[in-house]
């Protein structure tokens, strides 16, 4: 395995992945959770650009690291709750964390330094976004076309969960 930039990228981009997850996991305050999720998210569409899905690291961006954690960031502030610090855990909680990640790694590189898979030549870098389009509006454009009413109507539905919230509240 030669080390090129390619690679280094790589690793790179991985390394804040993994970090982006962990702490996901051990921070305690949910707006640096959110963070740590972009983080890991737009480390994951640098992956998707560096294996040349050009369009599925664009929807990356726009899709999860914008929509999602908007959303995520107007369910916290819509929702009432205490700011509480809780108590810090014991060096054991974040040691057998620890371990799991470190048996993970072992584990997951074991399998890939074992796996052998044959090289055969691909097509890549061939108008990614054009092939995705044909597919999806000519075999799936009825599951496409369900799915955007199904997040219509889930939109709708919060609107309405969220007026009568504040209905609630003007009342008492």
């Amino acid at each position: 395995m030669s080390l090129s930039g390619e690679l280094i990228a790589f690793f790179g981009l991985a390394l804040v992945a993994i970090l982006g997850g962990v702490l996901l996991i051990t921070l305690t305050k949910v707006m640096h959770m959110v963070i740590a999720l972009v983080f890991t998210f737009l480390s994951i569409a640098g992956i998707y650009m560096i294996l040349s899905a050009e369009f599925v690291a664009i929807v990356q961006i726009l899709i999860y690291s914008g929509a999602i954690t908007i959303v995520m960031l107007f369910g916290i502030m819509l929702t009432k709750h205490q700011e509480i610090d809780e108590p810090a855990k014991g060096g054991w909680g974040k040691l057998s964390l620890l371990a799991a990640i470190a048996g993970f790694a072992v584990a997951v590189y074991l399998g890939i330094y074992n796996l052998d898979i044959p090289v055969q030549p691909t097509a890549l870098h061939e108008e990614n976004t054009k092939q995705i389009g044909i597919e999806l509006f000519s075999k799936y454009v009825i599951p496409f076309e369900v799915m955007s009413v199904l997040l219509l109507v889930a939109l709708v539905g919060a609107i309405v969960l969220a007026k009568k919230d504040d209905e609630e509240g003007d009342q008492s």
